[in-house]
């Protein structure tokens, strides 16, 4: 299984950004897609998570109404669309895939290789 991150850069706060994880050799409408992001010496935190069909969603309370998590099972691709974007938002994304929708790191299997978000103020 490969997951392929891509999306990040340098951007302004207030801004938008949107990242994507294309995957291969997995039945990717089978696996609950994730975001996870990590600041330097801080623990990997979920950001984001869907379910295989799409229908359900978690969302982390700061990121809420503000990052939309989405899928297109056609494409095997996982987006995540990032707007209003604040300093604190600063880290490596990673996207990742599981089996069960859980918030901890340990329960997803297969990981992408990280996407630096870096937003200025």
């Amino acid at each position: 299984v490969q997951l392929q991150a891509c999306g990040g850069g340098l951007v302004q706060a207030g801004g938008s950004l949107r990242l994507s994880c294309a995957a291969s050799g997995r039945t990717f409408s089978n696996s609950v897609m994730a975001w996870f992001r990590q600041a330097p010496g801080e623990e990997r935190d979920l950001v984001a998570a869907i379910s295989g069909s799409g229908s359900s969603t978690y969302y982390r309370d700061s990121v809420k109404g503000r990052f939309i998590i989405s899928r297109d099972n056609a494409k095997n691709t996982v987006y995540l669309q990032m707007n209003s974007l604040k300093p604190e938002d600063t880290a490596v994304y990673y996207c990742a895939a599981g089996n069960v929708l859980l918030r901890t790191s340990s329960s997803y299997n297969y990981w992408g290789q990280g996407t630096q978000v870096t937003v200025s103020s």
